[in-house]
Protein backbone atom coordinates (compact mmCIF):
# COMPACT_ATOMS: atom_id res chain seq x y z
CA UNK A 1 0.00 0.00 0.00
CA UNK A 2 1.17 3.56 -1.42
CA UNK A 3 2.07 6.47 1.60
CA UNK A 4 -0.98 7.88 0.03
CA UNK A 5 -3.11 5.59 0.57
CA UNK A 6 -2.95 5.21 4.14
CA UNK A 7 -5.98 5.91 6.89
CA UNK A 8 -6.97 9.66 6.77
CA UNK A 9 -5.58 11.60 10.07
CA UNK A 10 -8.08 11.76 13.21
CA UNK A 11 -8.56 15.32 13.11
CA UNK A 12 -8.27 18.51 11.24
CA UNK A 13 -5.40 19.41 13.34
CA UNK A 14 -3.59 16.67 12.37
CA UNK A 15 -4.26 17.10 8.51
CA UNK A 16 -2.50 20.64 9.18
CA UNK A 17 0.20 19.31 10.52
CA UNK A 18 2.16 18.11 7.73
CA UNK A 19 4.28 20.06 5.23
CA UNK A 20 1.91 18.90 2.33
CA UNK A 21 -1.08 17.99 2.72
CA UNK A 22 -1.14 13.96 2.44
CA UNK A 23 -4.54 13.35 1.10
CA UNK A 24 -4.62 12.19 -2.83
CA UNK A 25 -4.78 15.16 -5.54
CA UNK A 26 -8.41 14.81 -6.82
CA UNK A 27 -8.47 17.93 -8.75
CA UNK A 28 -10.66 18.24 -12.14
CA UNK A 29 -11.35 21.18 -13.64
CA UNK A 30 -14.42 21.18 -12.49
CA UNK A 31 -13.49 21.07 -9.02
CA UNK A 32 -10.43 23.27 -9.70
CA UNK A 33 -12.91 26.15 -11.04
CA UNK A 34 -15.20 25.21 -7.62
CA UNK A 35 -11.99 25.80 -5.21
CA UNK A 36 -11.03 29.25 -7.19
CA UNK A 37 -14.32 30.21 -6.46
CA UNK A 38 -14.34 29.80 -3.01
CA UNK A 39 -10.96 31.13 -2.85
CA UNK A 40 -12.54 34.51 -4.53
CA UNK A 41 -15.18 34.71 -1.33
CA UNK A 42 -14.71 36.26 1.70
CA UNK A 43 -12.39 34.19 4.24
CA UNK A 44 -13.17 33.18 7.14
CA UNK A 45 -10.79 34.84 9.74
CA UNK A 46 -9.07 32.65 12.66
CA UNK A 47 -6.02 31.34 14.33
CA UNK A 48 -6.01 28.16 12.31
CA UNK A 49 -4.73 30.65 9.77
CA UNK A 50 -1.52 31.33 11.20
CA UNK A 51 -0.47 27.57 11.53
CA UNK A 52 -1.66 27.32 7.64
CA UNK A 53 0.76 29.83 6.87
CA UNK A 54 3.61 28.21 8.66
CA UNK A 55 2.86 25.03 7.00
CA UNK A 56 2.89 27.15 3.46
CA UNK A 57 6.05 29.08 4.76
CA UNK A 58 7.34 25.77 5.98
CA UNK A 59 7.46 23.65 2.80
CA UNK A 60 8.48 26.50 0.28
CA UNK A 61 11.52 27.89 2.99
CA UNK A 62 11.93 23.77 3.11
CA UNK A 63 12.14 22.63 -0.42
CA UNK A 64 14.50 25.62 -1.99
CA UNK A 65 16.56 26.65 0.87
CA UNK A 66 17.09 22.74 1.84
CA UNK A 67 20.17 22.36 -0.38
CA UNK A 68 22.30 25.49 1.21
CA UNK A 69 21.32 23.91 4.16
CA UNK A 70 22.48 20.74 3.16
CA UNK A 71 25.57 22.13 1.44
CA UNK A 72 26.64 24.11 4.79
CA UNK A 73 26.30 21.29 6.87
CA UNK A 74 28.42 18.94 4.77
CA UNK A 75 31.06 21.66 4.81
CA UNK A 76 30.74 22.94 7.83
CA UNK A 77 31.28 19.34 9.06
CA UNK A 78 34.58 18.78 7.41
CA UNK A 79 35.46 22.45 8.34
CA UNK A 80 35.10 20.55 12.36
CA UNK A 81 37.30 18.69 12.62
CA UNK A 82 40.25 20.82 10.61
CA UNK A 83 42.44 20.58 13.71
CA UNK A 84 42.55 17.16 13.86
CA UNK A 85 43.41 16.78 10.14
CA UNK A 86 46.19 20.01 10.63
CA UNK A 87 47.85 17.17 12.15
CA UNK A 88 47.69 14.50 9.93
CA UNK A 89 49.14 16.36 7.07
CA UNK A 90 51.43 19.03 8.62
CA UNK A 91 52.64 17.20 11.93
CA UNK A 92 56.03 17.11 11.10
CA UNK A 93 55.87 21.27 10.84
CA UNK A 94 53.41 21.47 13.78
CA UNK A 95 55.11 19.83 16.18
CA UNK A 96 58.28 18.58 18.19
CA UNK A 97 59.67 16.26 21.14
CA UNK A 98 60.09 18.23 24.06
CA UNK A 99 62.40 15.80 25.44
CA UNK A 100 62.70 17.91 29.17
CA UNK A 101 64.92 20.50 27.08
CA UNK A 102 64.31 24.37 28.07
CA UNK A 103 63.50 26.78 24.88
CA UNK A 104 66.01 28.71 23.17
CA UNK A 105 65.33 32.25 22.97
CA UNK A 106 63.06 33.97 20.22
CA UNK A 107 65.59 36.07 18.68
CA UNK A 108 67.98 32.82 17.96
CA UNK A 109 64.58 31.16 16.27
CA UNK A 110 63.78 34.11 14.98
CA UNK A 111 67.54 34.58 12.88
CA UNK A 112 67.24 30.79 11.90
CA UNK A 113 63.74 31.25 10.39
CA UNK A 114 65.01 34.33 8.04
CA UNK A 115 68.26 32.56 7.23
CA UNK A 116 66.28 30.18 5.54
CA UNK A 117 63.57 32.44 4.56
CA UNK A 118 65.07 36.31 4.19
CA UNK A 119 62.68 36.70 1.57
CA UNK A 120 59.79 39.71 2.81
CA UNK A 121 59.48 41.52 6.03
CA UNK A 122 59.30 40.13 9.69
CA UNK A 123 55.24 40.21 10.73
CA UNK A 124 54.72 39.00 13.88
CA UNK A 125 55.99 35.67 16.07
CA UNK A 126 53.44 33.11 17.68
CA UNK A 127 54.81 31.38 20.42
CA UNK A 128 54.03 27.75 20.62
CA UNK A 129 50.62 26.59 22.30
CA UNK A 130 52.19 23.75 24.01
CA UNK A 131 55.26 22.13 25.09
CA UNK A 132 55.29 19.87 21.74
CA UNK A 133 54.44 22.59 19.33
CA UNK A 134 56.48 24.90 17.46
CA UNK A 135 57.16 28.27 17.11
CA UNK A 136 55.75 30.57 14.27
CA UNK A 137 57.78 33.11 12.69
CA UNK A 138 55.25 34.91 10.65
CA UNK A 139 56.33 37.18 6.85
CA UNK A 140 54.87 39.52 5.28
CA UNK A 141 55.79 38.76 1.12
CA UNK A 142 53.99 40.72 -0.97
CA UNK A 143 53.37 38.27 -3.90
CA UNK A 144 51.28 36.48 -1.17
CA UNK A 145 48.65 39.31 -0.99
CA UNK A 146 46.42 38.90 2.32
CA UNK A 147 48.24 35.53 2.97
CA UNK A 148 51.96 35.02 4.80
CA UNK A 149 54.87 33.00 4.91
CA UNK A 150 54.68 31.48 8.08
CA UNK A 151 58.09 29.70 9.46
CA UNK A 152 58.20 26.92 11.64
CA UNK A 153 61.22 26.58 14.00
CA UNK A 154 61.52 23.92 16.76
CA UNK A 155 61.83 25.97 20.24
CA UNK A 156 64.63 23.94 21.30
CA UNK A 157 66.89 23.71 18.96
CA UNK A 158 66.23 26.53 16.98
CA UNK A 159 66.01 24.57 13.42
CA UNK A 160 63.26 24.91 10.59
CA UNK A 161 61.00 22.30 10.46
CA UNK A 162 59.07 23.98 7.72
CA UNK A 163 57.13 26.42 5.74
CA UNK A 164 53.68 26.97 4.65
CA UNK A 165 51.22 29.54 3.19
CA UNK A 166 48.89 31.11 5.92
CA UNK A 167 45.92 33.35 6.31
CA UNK A 168 44.94 34.41 9.49
CA UNK A 169 47.24 31.67 11.37
CA UNK A 170 45.33 29.28 9.14
CA UNK A 171 47.34 26.00 7.46
CA UNK A 172 46.50 25.60 3.97
CA UNK A 173 44.03 23.21 4.10
CA UNK A 174 42.16 24.78 7.09
CA UNK A 175 41.61 28.02 4.79
CA UNK A 176 40.49 26.06 1.97
CA UNK A 177 37.95 24.06 4.17
CA UNK A 178 37.25 27.61 5.81
CA UNK A 179 36.63 29.11 2.22
CA UNK A 180 34.57 25.82 0.78
CA UNK A 181 32.25 26.43 3.69
CA UNK A 182 32.03 30.62 3.45
CA UNK A 183 31.63 30.69 -0.13
CA UNK A 184 32.11 27.76 -1.94
CA UNK A 185 35.42 29.38 -3.32
CA UNK A 186 33.30 31.76 -5.31
CA UNK A 187 34.48 34.85 -4.03
CA UNK A 188 31.66 37.22 -2.41
CA UNK A 189 28.90 35.75 -4.73
CA UNK A 190 29.30 32.83 -3.22
CA UNK A 191 28.86 34.28 0.34
CA UNK A 192 24.87 34.54 -0.68
CA UNK A 193 24.51 31.09 -0.48
CA UNK A 194 25.67 30.67 3.46
CA UNK A 195 24.13 34.07 4.28
CA UNK A 196 21.17 32.20 2.54
CA UNK A 197 21.13 29.35 4.56
CA UNK A 198 22.02 31.43 7.71
CA UNK A 199 18.78 33.52 7.49
CA UNK A 200 16.15 30.77 6.90
CA UNK A 201 17.43 27.85 9.33
CA UNK A 202 16.37 29.69 12.49
CA UNK A 203 13.22 30.41 10.37
CA UNK A 204 12.66 26.67 9.37
CA UNK A 205 13.42 25.49 13.01
CA UNK A 206 11.12 27.72 14.77
CA UNK A 207 8.62 27.11 12.24
CA UNK A 208 8.80 23.39 12.54
CA UNK A 209 9.14 23.23 16.34
CA UNK A 210 5.52 25.44 16.41
CA UNK A 211 4.08 23.27 14.04
CA UNK A 212 5.10 19.62 15.71
CA UNK A 213 4.36 20.98 19.46
CA UNK A 214 1.35 22.62 18.21
CA UNK A 215 -0.05 19.61 17.05
CA UNK A 216 -3.27 17.54 18.39
CA UNK A 217 -2.82 13.82 17.68
CA UNK A 218 -3.80 12.32 21.19
CA UNK A 219 -2.37 11.94 24.83
CA UNK A 220 0.90 10.35 23.51
CA UNK A 221 1.39 13.14 21.36
CA UNK A 222 1.43 15.55 24.07
CA UNK A 223 3.73 14.36 26.41
CA UNK A 224 7.41 14.22 26.30
CA UNK A 225 7.65 11.08 25.04
CA UNK A 226 5.93 12.27 21.68
CA UNK A 227 7.45 15.56 21.30
CA UNK A 228 10.96 13.91 21.88
CA UNK A 229 10.70 10.32 19.93
CA UNK A 230 9.25 9.32 16.69
CA UNK A 231 6.08 7.16 16.73
CA UNK A 232 8.12 4.02 15.52
CA UNK A 233 4.15 2.52 15.05
CA UNK A 234 3.84 4.38 12.43
CA UNK A 235 4.49 3.95 8.61
CA UNK A 236 5.16 5.76 5.54
CA UNK A 237 5.07 9.34 5.52
CA UNK A 238 3.63 9.72 9.20
CA UNK A 239 6.77 8.03 10.38
CA UNK A 240 9.32 9.93 7.76
CA UNK A 241 7.92 12.93 9.56
CA UNK A 242 8.22 11.69 13.29
CA UNK A 243 12.01 11.17 12.82
CA UNK A 244 12.31 14.21 11.12
CA UNK A 245 10.36 16.38 13.30
CA UNK A 246 12.10 14.84 16.64
CA UNK A 247 15.83 15.17 15.49
CA UNK A 248 14.57 19.26 14.89
CA UNK A 249 14.12 19.10 18.77
CA UNK A 250 16.33 17.46 19.48
CA UNK A 251 19.06 20.21 17.90
CA UNK A 252 16.77 22.92 17.74
CA UNK A 253 19.08 25.33 20.12
CA UNK A 254 22.12 23.84 18.09
CA UNK A 255 20.71 24.90 14.73
CA UNK A 256 19.74 28.72 16.25
CA UNK A 257 22.99 28.80 17.86
CA UNK A 258 24.63 28.25 14.32
CA UNK A 259 22.24 30.69 12.45
CA UNK A 260 22.52 33.45 14.55
CA UNK A 261 26.91 33.23 15.07
CA UNK A 262 26.67 32.55 10.97
CA UNK A 263 25.06 35.92 10.44
CA UNK A 264 26.82 37.75 12.61
CA UNK A 265 29.94 37.81 10.14
CA UNK A 266 27.89 37.15 6.94
CA UNK A 267 28.39 39.71 4.57
CA UNK A 268 24.69 41.97 4.54
CA UNK A 269 23.10 40.54 7.81
CA UNK A 270 26.71 41.36 9.20
CA UNK A 271 26.60 44.84 8.24
CA UNK A 272 23.39 45.22 9.80
CA UNK A 273 24.72 43.74 12.82
CA UNK A 274 27.92 46.12 13.10
CA UNK A 275 25.66 49.05 12.46
CA UNK A 276 24.00 47.61 15.81
CA UNK A 277 27.70 47.28 17.98
CA UNK A 278 28.20 50.62 16.68
CA UNK A 279 24.91 52.20 18.28
CA UNK A 280 25.52 50.42 21.29
CA UNK A 281 29.25 50.65 21.64
CA UNK A 282 29.63 46.82 21.92
CA UNK A 283 32.70 46.35 19.18
CA UNK A 284 35.75 45.01 20.79
CA UNK A 285 38.02 47.40 22.43
CA UNK A 286 40.87 48.49 20.68
CA UNK A 287 44.64 48.84 21.95
CA UNK A 288 46.25 52.34 21.80
CA UNK A 289 49.50 51.54 19.97
CA UNK A 290 50.39 54.89 20.18
CA UNK A 291 53.75 55.68 21.66
CA UNK A 292 53.04 58.62 24.91
CA UNK A 293 54.34 62.21 22.91
CA UNK A 294 55.07 60.49 19.91
CA UNK A 295 52.22 61.93 18.04
CA UNK A 296 49.31 59.68 16.37
CA UNK A 297 50.15 56.41 14.82
CA UNK A 298 49.73 55.58 11.29
CA UNK A 299 49.78 51.61 11.72
CA UNK A 300 47.84 49.52 10.28
CA UNK A 301 44.02 49.05 11.13
CA UNK A 302 44.54 45.35 12.18
CA UNK A 303 47.11 46.11 14.53
CA UNK A 304 46.61 44.25 18.04
CA UNK A 305 43.92 41.73 16.57
CA UNK A 306 46.30 38.48 15.85
CA UNK A 307 49.58 40.44 14.43
CA UNK A 308 49.55 38.84 11.11
CA UNK A 309 49.34 41.65 9.29
CA UNK A 310 51.20 44.19 11.24
CA UNK A 311 54.75 45.73 10.50
CA UNK A 312 54.48 44.73 7.35
CA UNK A 313 55.24 48.94 6.65
CA UNK A 314 58.41 48.61 8.33
CA UNK A 315 61.82 46.74 7.70
CA UNK A 316 62.54 43.56 9.61
CA UNK A 317 62.32 43.82 13.44
CA UNK A 318 65.75 43.64 15.67
CA UNK A 319 65.28 39.92 16.57
CA UNK A 320 66.31 40.46 19.65
CA UNK A 321 63.71 43.01 20.70
CA UNK A 322 61.27 40.28 20.87
CA UNK A 323 62.91 38.50 24.12
CA UNK A 324 62.64 42.12 25.92
CA UNK A 325 58.82 42.59 24.23
CA UNK A 326 58.02 39.14 25.48
CA UNK A 327 59.11 39.50 28.80
CA UNK A 328 57.70 42.55 29.60
CA UNK A 329 54.34 40.73 28.89
CA UNK A 330 54.74 37.89 30.49
CA UNK A 331 55.55 40.22 33.62
CA UNK A 332 52.32 41.81 32.67
CA UNK A 333 50.64 38.34 33.31
CA UNK A 334 50.02 37.48 29.31
CA UNK A 335 50.60 33.52 29.37
CA UNK A 336 50.06 30.94 26.88
CA UNK A 337 50.36 31.68 23.68
CA UNK A 338 50.58 34.93 22.56
CA UNK A 339 51.11 36.91 18.82
CA UNK A 340 54.51 39.52 19.38
CA UNK A 341 54.22 42.17 16.33
CA UNK A 342 56.61 44.85 15.97
CA UNK A 343 55.66 48.05 15.29
CA UNK A 344 53.51 49.25 12.19
CA UNK A 345 56.12 53.00 12.46
CA UNK A 346 58.18 54.42 14.74
CA UNK A 347 55.70 56.18 16.60
CA UNK A 348 53.95 53.20 17.71
CA UNK A 349 54.34 50.39 20.46
CA UNK A 350 55.25 46.63 19.61
CA UNK A 351 51.95 44.75 20.76
CA UNK A 352 51.35 41.26 22.41
CA UNK A 353 48.06 39.33 21.95
CA UNK A 354 46.72 36.10 23.82
CA UNK A 355 45.42 33.68 20.79
CA UNK A 356 43.84 31.21 23.02
CA UNK A 357 39.71 30.45 21.75
CA UNK A 358 39.94 27.54 24.04
CA UNK A 359 37.49 28.02 27.18
CA UNK A 360 38.51 29.89 29.86
CA UNK A 361 39.48 32.22 26.83
CA UNK A 362 42.39 34.56 27.19
CA UNK A 363 42.72 37.50 24.95
CA UNK A 364 44.20 40.18 27.01
CA UNK A 365 46.57 42.32 25.06
CA UNK A 366 49.11 44.98 26.21
CA UNK A 367 51.13 47.86 24.28
CA UNK A 368 55.09 47.94 24.97
CA UNK A 369 57.51 50.58 24.46
CA UNK A 370 60.73 48.34 23.31
CA UNK A 371 63.07 50.98 24.50
CA UNK A 372 61.41 52.08 27.89
CA UNK A 373 60.70 48.07 28.81
CA UNK A 374 57.05 49.21 29.76
CA UNK A 375 53.57 48.62 28.99
CA UNK A 376 51.68 51.88 27.07
CA UNK A 377 48.42 50.28 26.78
CA UNK A 378 46.26 47.67 27.52
CA UNK A 379 43.19 45.83 27.36
CA UNK A 380 41.69 42.99 29.53
CA UNK A 381 39.04 39.85 28.57
CA UNK A 382 36.95 41.23 31.60
CA UNK A 383 36.54 44.37 30.74
CA UNK A 384 35.07 43.81 27.29
CA UNK A 385 31.50 44.50 26.94
CA UNK A 386 28.82 42.05 27.11
CA UNK A 387 28.42 42.46 23.15
CA UNK A 388 31.94 41.69 22.35
CA UNK A 389 32.49 39.11 24.11
CA UNK A 390 28.81 37.06 23.50
CA UNK A 391 30.03 37.54 19.89
CA UNK A 392 33.88 36.40 20.09
CA UNK A 393 32.42 33.28 22.26
CA UNK A 394 29.78 32.90 19.42
CA UNK A 395 32.27 32.77 16.66
CA UNK A 396 34.65 30.55 18.73
CA UNK A 397 31.83 28.29 19.62
CA UNK A 398 31.00 28.03 16.18
CA UNK A 399 34.56 26.98 14.28
CA UNK A 400 34.69 24.56 16.97
CA UNK A 401 37.16 25.56 19.20
CA UNK A 402 35.78 26.91 22.25
CA UNK A 403 35.31 23.90 24.11
CA UNK A 404 37.90 21.76 22.22
CA UNK A 405 37.27 18.25 21.42
CA UNK A 406 33.63 18.37 23.01
CA UNK A 407 32.52 21.10 20.71
CA UNK A 408 33.78 19.46 17.53
CA UNK A 409 31.58 16.72 18.78
CA UNK A 410 28.82 18.55 19.23
CA UNK A 411 28.31 20.45 15.95
CA UNK A 412 29.45 17.47 13.94
CA UNK A 413 26.07 15.61 15.79
CA UNK A 414 23.90 19.01 15.07
CA UNK A 415 25.82 18.74 11.14
CA UNK A 416 24.50 15.05 10.67
CA UNK A 417 21.04 15.82 12.07
CA UNK A 418 20.59 18.72 10.04
CA UNK A 419 21.44 16.25 6.77
CA UNK A 420 19.32 13.72 8.11
CA UNK A 421 16.34 16.38 8.27
CA UNK A 422 17.49 17.49 5.17
CA UNK A 423 16.45 14.33 3.52
CA UNK A 424 13.89 13.07 5.39
CA UNK A 425 11.69 16.26 4.57
CA UNK A 426 12.35 15.38 1.19
CA UNK A 427 11.82 11.69 1.80
CA UNK A 428 8.26 13.25 2.89
CA UNK A 429 7.99 15.59 -0.43
CA UNK A 430 8.29 12.36 -2.66
CA UNK A 431 6.16 10.04 -0.56
CA UNK A 432 3.00 12.28 -0.81
CA UNK A 433 2.90 12.69 -4.22
CA UNK A 434 -0.12 10.83 -6.37
CA UNK A 435 0.34 7.55 -6.89
CA UNK A 436 -2.87 6.75 -9.34
CA UNK A 437 -2.39 6.13 -12.92
CA UNK A 438 -4.57 9.04 -13.95
CA UNK A 439 -3.08 11.21 -11.48
CA UNK A 440 0.17 10.23 -10.96
CA UNK A 441 2.65 12.98 -10.05
CA UNK A 442 6.62 12.51 -9.22
CA UNK A 443 6.11 14.84 -5.91
CA UNK A 444 3.65 15.41 -3.63
CA UNK A 445 1.24 18.50 -3.74
CA UNK A 446 2.11 22.09 -2.05
CA UNK A 447 -0.11 22.91 0.67
CA UNK A 448 -3.48 25.82 -0.44
CA UNK A 449 -2.59 28.70 -1.22
CA UNK A 450 -4.00 32.25 0.29
CA UNK A 451 -3.75 31.03 3.49
CA UNK A 452 -2.75 34.57 4.45
CA UNK A 453 -6.47 35.73 3.88
CA UNK A 454 -7.42 33.69 6.72
CA UNK A 455 -4.74 35.31 9.18
CA UNK A 456 -6.26 37.21 11.97
CA UNK A 457 -6.60 40.67 11.57
CA UNK A 458 -4.31 41.90 14.64
CA UNK A 459 -1.49 39.05 13.05
CA UNK A 460 -1.81 41.00 9.56
CA UNK A 461 -1.74 44.33 10.74
CA UNK A 462 1.60 43.79 12.96
CA UNK A 463 2.72 41.26 11.05
CA UNK A 464 3.46 43.15 8.14
CA UNK A 465 5.55 45.69 9.54
CA UNK A 466 7.29 43.27 11.35
CA UNK A 467 8.34 41.75 8.24
CA UNK A 468 9.06 44.57 6.53
CA UNK A 469 11.64 45.52 9.89
CA UNK A 470 13.08 41.77 9.58
CA UNK A 471 13.82 42.23 5.68
CA UNK A 472 15.55 45.57 6.60
CA UNK A 473 17.82 43.37 9.54
CA UNK A 474 17.89 40.05 6.99
CA UNK A 475 18.64 41.52 3.98
CA UNK A 476 18.91 38.19 2.05
CA UNK A 477 16.48 37.04 4.03
CA UNK A 478 13.44 39.91 2.81
CA UNK A 479 14.49 39.41 -1.08
CA UNK A 480 14.16 35.81 -0.95
CA UNK A 481 10.42 36.04 1.44
CA UNK A 482 10.03 38.66 -1.16
CA UNK A 483 10.77 36.25 -4.20
CA UNK A 484 8.87 33.62 -2.54
CA UNK A 485 5.35 36.03 -2.24
CA UNK A 486 5.98 36.50 -6.06
CA UNK A 487 6.38 33.20 -7.32
CA UNK A 488 3.44 32.24 -5.29
CA UNK A 489 1.52 34.74 -7.02
CA UNK A 490 2.56 34.59 -10.13
CA UNK A 491 1.78 30.77 -9.75
CA UNK A 492 -1.82 32.02 -9.08
CA UNK A 493 -2.64 33.87 -11.63
CA UNK A 494 -1.78 30.92 -13.88
CA UNK A 495 -3.57 28.71 -12.34
CA UNK A 496 -6.77 30.97 -12.13
CA UNK A 497 -6.39 32.00 -15.68
CA UNK A 498 -6.06 28.45 -16.82
CA UNK A 499 -9.20 27.01 -14.86
CA UNK A 500 -11.30 30.11 -16.28
CA UNK A 501 -9.97 29.31 -19.85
Amino acid sequence: MSSTQEQKPQDESEATDTVLDETPDTTTPETAVAETAAADARPVRSWRGVRALLVRLHFYAGVFVAPFLLVAALTGLAYTFTPQLDDLVYGDVLHVEQSGRQPRPLAEQISAARAAHPEGTLASVTTPPGPGDTTQVVLSVPELGEKQRTVFVDPYTAEVKGELTTWWGSTPLTTWLDDLHRNLHLGETGRLYSEVAASWLWVLVAGGLVLWLGRARGQRARSARGVLLPDRSARGVRRTRGWHAATGVWIALGLLFLSATGLTWSHYAGDRFGQLLDAVEGHTPELDTALPGAGAADGDEHTGHAGHHAGQDTASADPAAFDAVLAVARHEGLGGKVVVTPPADPASAWTVAQDDPSWPVHYDKVAVDAAKGEVTAETHWADYPVTAKLTKLGVQGHMGRLFGVANQILLAVVALGLVLIVVWGYRMWWQRRPTREDRAALLGKAPARGTWRTLPLPVLILGAPAAVALGWALPVLGITLLAFLVLDVATGLVRKARTTA
